[in-house]
């Protein structure tokens, strides 16, 4: 983990950190607000793993006294007056929240350009996007801004980002990290997740994060920390094979030819390989935006102008503060997603749609549970494509949602899924995602380390060297 728990250890060396930061930030534009050098001394135990280890955290999760926007101009002027559970534990580990990282509004996009509050450029190419939602997390590590980010994964928006910047991108079991703290958009799909570059970082601060909150009701208890609810699983170093979606999936040419070498290296680490359908994956998208825009509906309700956040001048009675309140707060993918979510909630709508989609997400899962009866693992793409332009000239944003199938099937089967990096192609990161059965983080954890033996992590041109030690 480098020298990182150095970094901020006196005065003048966290003067000298931001100075690094905001260097990166001319280029990136990684964060929406930054802490004053004078914020950064760490509170928690400085002699753990995580002692004066700077991190950045998704501006859709609390961190006290620092803003909340969501991306957003409704919450544009709001400050936190609280942390969420997984903050107060990786700050208690001796852990330190630098800023908040740009994201697109409300988590709602797949490029971070869906942002109302700046734009985050690629790294790796700054006429590219960095995915998303969670891009200014998988930005500021990529550069080296900090060594590890949270994000949240809604539909893939930890993993994706991860993918396009050439990190590791962590989407855990649902319930295994509290979502107390983190702005509702899809409560039944959406889960605090972290980036890194390192997978040891990785992994301890998940196990730092993880356990049972009481502020949270749909929290667990992970199996390792004593959940008897459920069943431990077993890294299953035992010879088991790990699955491969084949067939055709409709790849761009650099990211198939990076996928195909992929499966050739599980082959050459010795691994079984098993191919493997998931024949509901294709209704998956259509499933995933009705239950997500369903939840989202309800969840942004609460944005009427009238307890907190912007509050439209000039209106005349409560409804037209309501209506003009949200009409000038909530970008246009924000006000589409709830329309179609208010939509699909219709009475005499939702047996057709919403309740469909229900099914459709039982299915996705017993497909999977089908699959894990042999194999350990899963591996598939992450995304069709990889980063691609800002702009008219990247993918529009009907084909951005298209582009989740395989990313959005963790969600809806709440299962733990893991961005892997992989073969720059065309001077751009490409990574694989596996999956594993619930509360199966050890097997994503071990495949990946074996993955870094042929695939070491890139670092983009002009990447930071804050704390960093060669991989």
């Amino acid at each position: 983990m480098g020298k990182w728990n150095q970094v901020l250890t006196d005065p003048a060396g966290r003067r000298q950190y931001l100075k690094e930061v905001a260097a990166g930030e001319e280029k990136i534009h990684a964060f929406l607000s930054l802490r004053e050098a004078e914020a950064l001394a760490p509170a928690g135990d400085p002699r753990g793993s995580l002692g004066g280890m700077p991190f950045g955290v998704k501006d859709n999760i609390a961190v006290a006294g620092l803003p909340l926007t969501c991306g957003s101009k409704i919450l544009e002027q709001f400050t936190s007056p609280f942390s969420a559970t997984a903050v107060e534990k990786l700050i208690a580990a001796g852990a330190v929240p630098v800023g908040k990282t740009n994201l697109d509004e409300f988590g709602m996009g797949s490029s971070t350009d869906d942002s109302a509050l700046g734009q985050t450029s690629n790294p790796w190419d700054l006429t590219r996007v960095v995915g998303g939602s969670s891009g200014g997390s998988a930005a500021a590590v990529a550069l080296g801004q900090v060594p590890f980010a949270l994000g949240s994964d809604t539909g893939g928006s930890v993993r994706q980002p991860a993918a396009f910047c050439g990190v590791y991108g962590l989407k855990p079991t649902y319930g295994t990290v509290s979502r107390y703290g983190l702005v509702a958009y899809a409560s039944s799909l959406e889960v605090i997740g972290v980036l890194a570059r390192d997978v040891d970082l990785l992994e301890e601060v998940y196990k730092t994060m993880r356990g049972m909150d009481p502020r949270d009701n749909t929290s667990l208890a992970h199996p390792e920390d004593g959940g008897s609810a459920h069943p431990r699983v077993a890294d299953l170093e035992d010879g088991s094979p790990v699955g491969v979606l084949r067939g055709d999936l409709g790849l761009t040419p650099p990211v198939q030819a990076a996928y195909d070498e992929a499966v050739e290296t599980l082959k050459n680490l010795g691994y079984p390989v098993e191919e493997v359908e998931l024949p509901t994956l294709e209704y998956g998208v259509p499933a995933y935006y009705t239950i997500a825009t369903a939840e989202a509906s309800a969840n942004l309700a609460r944005y009427t102008g009238i307890r907190y956040g912007l509050r439209a001048p000039g209106t005349e009675d409560p409804d037209s503060l309501v209506q003009e309140s949200r009409h000038q707060g909530f970008g246009p993918e924000v006000k589409l997603r709830i329309l179609l979510g208010t939509y699909v909630l219709r009475s005499g709508f939702q047996d057709q749609y919403y309740i469909r989609a229900q099914r459709i997400r039982t299915a996705i899962r017993n497909d999977f549970a089908r699959v894990f009866q042999t194999t350990r693992a899963v591996m598939m793409p992450v995304f069709p494509t990889q980063a691609f332009p800002h702009g008219e000239g990247g993918l529009d944003p009907f084909q951005q949602k298209l582009a989740d199938r395989f990313t959005g099937a963790a969600n809806l089967a709440a299962l733990p899924a893991l961005s892997v990096p992989t073969a720059l192609k065309e001077g751009l990161p490409t990574a694989v995602q596996f999956m594993a059965p619930a509360f199966g983080e050890n097997r994503l954890f071990s495949l990946a380390r074996r993955f870094r033996e042929v695939y070491p992590v890139p670092s983009p041109p002009g990447a930071l060297d804050i704390g960093r030690e060669a991989n």
